[in-house]
């Protein structure tokens, strides 16, 4: 009897494209020919599974079918074309099209690629810790507990040169070490998965898809360091990443992997879920434990650091999701599996999440060294418009925009930091010419200025009057001065905020002044937005030479600004109109612009 599977992607990603109405579809009764979940297809038994995001969120729904002799996946799967499946299945006569990975576009996708953090990904089911078992999970954890010493799992992780991948990019080893030389009866870990930086979703995606492996590295971690307890803490907002993360501890109970003497050792470790309110101050660490704790998340002085005076005023390590998901290919592979890959100071690779205007967005996890134009141009497809690429946002809202020009540059640390922006956990918001940086350094000085705890003076207020300059500049009512001001302000508010937040929110600022001061000056002294964004500065016109009075622009116009005779050309009253460019966009004869 051949046997096979199909497998339905079910991570966020899929899930908002429609994912679970395919995966309904093949547990129907319809096609449900007998026992539970299994699909009974004469000499053919197909199990219907799940797993999360593989990464080509950009093609999902996601739908793979494997056999011993065959492995399919299909990409834009909706219930019209499971049934295609289900009916070639039946006849031995699979559909030939939307086979992704013999798509051209996805190899270039896929083909820089270089998988360790997300290596389980939309393979394994996610809710299923045999899935993770059968593909050597927690090997790496018998490994430290039975072959190694305590010093020898934290030699291990400095000699891989891992680097914390929440932003900052401390050396994981020496923070580790700090911990397991640190005086304390009791000691804990903390994963942060608190990420909130807009266009961000690489954490998100490997609690939904591989949840284990960052139990495994923390438990790990907790052998090295003499940890009893650890706390993951996740943003409320990430329901089905809190869900399949409970059930992935209590399945690591259950198999002796967290709890009491652990694998029949003296080992004992466990770990608690701690779900957050969705502050974004809460990524920096000593707000972080304060939330823990149920209080208000707001930063402290530091030192004492948390590896001194953490949790309960014991000694506390931190790291990110994706800084444990790496933990465990390192200690079962050695340290040389992860530090081949390595540019200047930095070694494996990063999780980014790609998104805005490029074709291709998704998941993406690239070796270090790789440039930016590699990822953006070859991995992501380049522009998803008729328009080119100007810039990156990297980092979030504390990171920086780095223009096209400076696209070669490469993926490290350092490099990145030269730019005067920052890795930070992984954000990567791709933007072209018709952004708007001015309105872009607003944008993100009003999401610090908003999430700002309010303990400083200069990020509480600096932070507000930054934002009150940008949205003035945006209206067309500031003046050279206010440039000044910018930059006096940034410097300012870097050197007297008390966490990264605050030290970090002038990071947009800077890196748009820096790169495209000239868009500034146009704003200021000419009163226009050159990319046609700020809406106070621009006007929508109709050149009457191309306008063939085809009527289509009036009948999407939600104002009725637009009038005109049948096949003549028409004109927008000025006074109702609200410049959303829907027109433009309807236009046909590009007879509509803005000036």
């Amino acid at each position: 009897m051949i046997r096979g599977v199909l497998k339905v992607g079910l991570g966020s990603c899929g899930i908002a494209a429609g994912a679970l109405e395919v995966y309904d579809y093949f547990l129907s009764d319809a096609v449900k020919k007998n026992l539970g979940n299994i699909l009974s297809f004469g000499e053919q038994r197909i199990t219907i599974g799940k797993t999360s995001c593989i990464g080509l969120c950009f093609a999902e729904p996601l739908v793979e079918f494997c056999t011993d002799d065959i492995k399919i996946l299909y990409g834009r799967v909706d219930k019209i074309f499971a049934e295609k499946i289900v009916n070639g299945i039946l006849s031995n006569t699979l559909p030939l099209e939307n086979r992704i990975l013999e798509d051209e576009e996805v190899k270039k996708y896929i083909g820089p690629q270089v998988k360790l953090a997300l290596k389980n990904c939309g393979i394994i089911d996610p809710e299923n810790i045999e899935d993770y078992i059968e593909r050597k999970g927690y090997s790496a954890l018998q490994k430290a507990v039975f072959e190694m010493s305590d010093r020898e799992v934290i030699e291990v992780i400095k000699e891989s040169g891992l680097r914390g991948r929440g932003g900052a990019g401390f050396l994981t080893g020496q923070k580790w070490e700090f911990l397991l030389q640190a005086a304390g009866e009791k000691k804990y870990l903390v994963c942060n998965a608190d990420e909130g930086d807009p266009g961000a979703f690489m954490d998100r995606a490997i609690l939904e898809g591989d949840p284990h492996s960052v139990i495994e590295g923390m438990a790990i971690a907790a052998k090295a360091t003499g940890a009893q307890l650890g706390y993951i803490y996740c943003r409320a907002e990430y329901p089905l990443a809190i869900k399949r993360t409970v059930k992935a501890i209590n399945d690591a109970r259950e198999k002796n992997f967290l709890g009491k003497n652990i694998l029949g050792t003296d080992f004992s470790f466990d770990i608690i879920l701690k779900e957050g309110a969705g502050a974004f101050v809460c990524g920096e660490e000593t707000a972080l434990i304060m939330s823990i704790h149920d209080r208000r998340g707001m930063p402290n002085l530091r030192p004492p650091f948390p590896a001194e005076k953490g949790i309960n005023d014991s000694p506390t390590n931190i790291n990110n999701v994706e800084t444990y998901a790496n933990v465990s290919g390192i200690v079962a592979n050695g340290a040389e599996s992860f530090n081949k890959y390595k540019s200047g100071n930095s070694t494996g690779t990063k999780v980014f999440a790609l998104a805005g205007k490029v074709k291709r967005v998704g998941l993406v996890e690239v070796p270090m060294g790789l440039t930016i134009r590699e990822v953006v141009q070859e991995i992501g497809g380049g522009s998803s418009t008729k328009y080119p690429l100007k810039a990156v946002q990297i980092g979030g809202p504390a990171g920086g925009c780095i223009p096209e020009k400076l696209f070669d540059t490469p993926i490290n640390y350092d490099s990145i930091n030269a730019t005067g922006a920052i890795m930070g956990s992984g954000g990567l918001i791709v933007m072209d010419t018709n952004s708007c940086m001015v309105d872009v350094a607003r944008y993100f000085l009003q999401f610090t200025q908003n999430e700002s705890c309010g303990k400083c003076t200069f990020c509480r207020i600096g932070t507000k009057r930054m934002f009150e300059i940008l949205q003035r500049i945006t209206e067309g009512k500031g003046d050279e001065n206010d440039i000044s001001l910018l930059e006096e302000l940034s410097n300012h508010v870097r050197k007297t905020s008390l966490c990264g937040l605050g030290q970090l929110a002038p990071n947009p600022v800077l890196t748009t002044l820096k790169f495209f001061k000239g868009e500034y000056m146009a704003h200021v002294k000419e009163k226009k937005c050159p990319a046609g964004v700020c809406r106070a500065l621009i006007k929508v016109l109709i050149n009457p030479e191309q306008c063939t009075g085809c009527t289509a622009c009036t009948k999407v116009c939600p104002v009725n600004a637009i009038s005109g005779e049948k096949k003549k050309p028409h004109v927008i009253d000025a006074k109702l109109c609200t410049k959303c460019g829907i027109c433009i966009q309807k236009c046909k004869f590009d007879a509509i612009y803005k000036n």
